[in-house]
């Protein structure tokens, strides 16, 4: 099947980009000339063109042009599921507690709510091979009438507890990843008899107004995750 003339423009000019017949700073063929070329109106090319500048291949300045940009070369994109990582999947849960609380000054700032919004709060266990690998902590606002059904919530990674009040494809989600020691209660809940640094994982999620909705704080020991991310 023959691909829509704006899709071929698109993909010829990646195809120069990638294999350097166009450099970042270089000119790419102005509208006229790419309408001559593909036979094509002015409305069509601009509609490569703009799926091109979204893409980050190329930018645009009113009266002089379009331009190849400069790749992002601090850019990658990682995959996260709390569920699973490069070095194990989580074969088992175990529910710890769920609970309705009031926000801590913390949570107040993080999650932008009042001293009095309710918040849900969830603690789990995760494990591999029969040991505790993470200990895991969501907090989400709570909305008047949600259910909490601790059957769903034991196997669910974040964006799944959280679905069925937000569409997961409206959801924005920032991740926060660092190595911290743990504290007694988490030595406690993982069993640590050591300083064994953890990899701190917190999920901040939003919704299409860009308010918070939840946080999500995994904790995993250090030997049992290991994430990885790709250039786009």
């Amino acid at each position: 099947m023959e691909l829509p003339v704006y899709l071929r423009i698109i993909e010829d000019i990646k195809e120069e980009i990638k294999a350097g017949k166009l450099k970042p700073g270089d000119i790419i063929p102005s509208e006229n000339a790419l309408c001559d070329k593909y036979n094509v109106s002015r409305m069509t090319v601009r509609k490569g063109l703009a799926i091109l500048v979204n893409e980050g291949y190329i930018y645009s300045i009113p009266g002089k042009g379009s331009f190849v940009k400069e790749p992002d070369s601090e850019k990658y994109i990682l995959h996260y599921n709390e569920m699973s990582n490069l070095i194990n999947n989580i074969e088992s849960t175990k529910l710890i507690e769920v609970k309705i609380i009031l926000p801590t000054p913390k949570l107040m700032d993080t999650l932008n709510v009042a001293a009095n919004r309710k918040i849900i709060l969830i603690k789990r266990l995760f494990y591999s091979n029969n040991e505790k690998v993470a200990y895991d902590e969501k907090y989400i606002i709570y909305i008047k009438g949600m259910p909490i059904v601790e059957k769903e919530i034991k196997y669910a990674t974040f964006p799944e507890i959280v679905a069925k009040h937000t569409s997961p494809f409206a959801l924005k989600k920032e991740l926060t990843i660092s190595a911290q020691l743990p504290t007694e209660e988490i030595a406690k809940h993982l069993s640590l008899y050591n300083t064994i640094p953890l990899m701190v994982v917190e999920q901040k999620l939003f919704n299409t107004q860009n308010k918070a909705i939840g946080l999500g704080i995994t904790y995993f020991r250090g030997d049992y995750c290991k994430l990885f991310a790709r250039s786009s």
